[in-house]
């Protein structure tokens, strides 16, 4: 029974059955890295992509040196000034294609963290037609981007498609701190890890505030009035805590400013929350809901269009994606074939969400569950779309933390990172998401036993029943 999985050779998964294999992945355990076939892509290469940037370096690289390939000639200036900055190290560039790094071997980690932390990678669809020599097919791209557009919802100029969805968030990021140069930005909520590390490592700083409520939101909004922001950024709900920060008033404290309010919706997609009355662009990772599947990477920005700044967004991105489009030929026919699902997805996982949350909420082993029903309900209630619901996120933790890597073991899911698939998926999110800052994360109310669960569209039944199998060991 279950949802199947795909069985695609592009897939983007990843197996960690136990806590042994998930704390062996993050420390580089070769009895564990070594068995695995594939991963998150912006972790964990892929193994045709392994292949096509083997046979780069047999052709490009020379002793000592290594090849990393980049969706752009720009992206891959931008790798060569960030390993540079990390390491002191120079690489160079290759004339006949602009769009690889070659650097000494000791580089090539912060090339590869470039490529981890901004999703400006190839895929594997890429990399495989690279293999062989064919060049993409660019002829549909006008109307695939169209297509898309539609599927969000949004006009096709206002509608601008990404590699990866860290890489439309690092865009954003880049296009607002260039505009202020010298302002940090502020990261409102505890968001996706390398939402906030892009914020650390690149423009000018940031300033996190992990619980803007009360008094913090006050001094938040104050600073907001003041001008002190090249931007605010903030996910609705956040990851993976669920937190839905006060919109309205943060809106209103950035239109005063004249500050952009930069939001991203893909915990609950699109379907479920309306942004358009709060945010001056919205980011999407649609690795997510809109494919659901699990065997493409892409990503969106999506402008409002009576925003103050949309002419000027407009523009800027329209040069930093030519003809609103840098996913691969390839991944956009995938994408539009799995998103043709997407509606039924979205409102069978709100079901189903719903009912896993209050399941959860009630189980005696369950010390407490993050669920927008749950978490900050009145602030997402005025975002959630008419007749939408809460999504089918959700974190737990139990009333024996103890039990945590004992109960994970015996859970009959799908296990490792990623959300919004037909099939659920469940996570340690600390370990995978912080595992050498584990401390703080905790300290941010992230703890290491906490588990993070993307719902699927299998039967309540037999989520529930799966659920209480693992849970009945942490009930003595």
């Amino acid at each position: 029974m279950g949802f199947p999985l795909p069985d695609s050779p592009h897939a983007c998964l990843v197996s960690l059955p136990t806590w042994p294999a998930v704390i062996g992945y993050e420390e580089g355990d070769p009895d564990v890295v070594e068995k695995m076939r594939a991963g998150y892509p912006r972790f964990f290469l892929h193994p045709i992509t392994s292949r096509y940037l083997a046979s780069l370096e047999e052709r490009y690289a020379g002793p000592d040196e290594r090849v990393m390939a980049y969706s752009s000639a720009g992206a891959a200036e931008r790798a060569h000034a960030f390993v540079r900055t990390r390491t002191g190290l120079r690489g160079r560039s290759v004339e006949e294609n602009p769009s690889l790094l070659v650097v000494p071997a000791e580089g090539y980690m912060a090339a590869r963290d470039y490529w981890k932390h901004t999703g400006e990678l190839i895929s594997s669809r890429q990399a495989e037609d690279g293999l062989v020599g064919v060049a993409p097919d660019t002829s549909r791209l006008e109307k695939s981007r169209a297509a898309l557009a539609s599927v969000m919802e949004a006009a096709v100029e206002d509608a601008f498609f990404f590699e990866s969805g860290m890489a439309a968030i690092f865009t954003l990021h880049r296009l607002v701190t260039n505009r202020c140069p010298g302002k940090k930005t502020l990261q409102l909520s505890f968001p996706y890890v390398d939402a906030l590390k892009v914020q650390e490592r690149f423009g000018s700083g940031v300033d996190f505030i992990n619980d803007p409520t009360g008094r913090e939101l006050h001094a938040c909004l104050l600073a907001i009035r003041k001008g002190e922001y090249a931007a605010v950024f903030c996910e609705v709900p956040s990851n993976p805590l669920l937190n839905t920060v006060d919109l309205t008033a943060v809106a209103d404290a950035c239109r005063d400013a004249g500050t952009p309010l930069l939001v991203d919706d893909t915990v609950c997609s699109h379907l479920n929350v309306d942004l358009s009355d709060h945010a001056d662009a919205v980011s999407t990772s649609l690795t997510k809901w809109v494919s659901g599947i699990g065997d493409v990477m892409a990503g969106s920005v999506l402008l409002n269009p009576r925003s103050p700044f949309a002419t000027e967004f407009r523009d800027r991105l329209g040069q930093e994606v030519p003809g609103g489009m840098r996913l691969y030929p390839r991944d956009v026919e995938v994408l539009l074939e799995n998103a043709a699902g997407l509606a039924e997805r979205v409102a069978e996982c709100n079901r189903n969400g719903m009912a896993v949350a209050e399941f959860l909420k009630g189980h005696r082993a369950v010390a407490r569950v993050w669920y927008p029903a749950f978490v900050d309900r009145e602030a997402y209630q005025t975002l959630r779309r008419p007749g939408a619901g809460y999504g089918a996120l959700m974190s737990f933790t139990l009333a024996r933390p103890e039990r945590a890597p004992e109960v994970y073991r015996a859970m009959r899911f799908s296990k490792g990172p990623s959300l919004g698939t037909d099939y659920s998926l469940l996570c340690p999110y600390a370990l995978l998401a912080h595992y050498t800052e584990r401390e703080w994360a905790n300290e941010c109310g992230v703890t290491p036993e906490l588990l993070r669960l993307s719902v699927g569209r299998e039967p309540v039944s037999e989520l529930c029943g799966r659920l209480d199998e693992g849970l009945s060991l942490a009930c003595d």
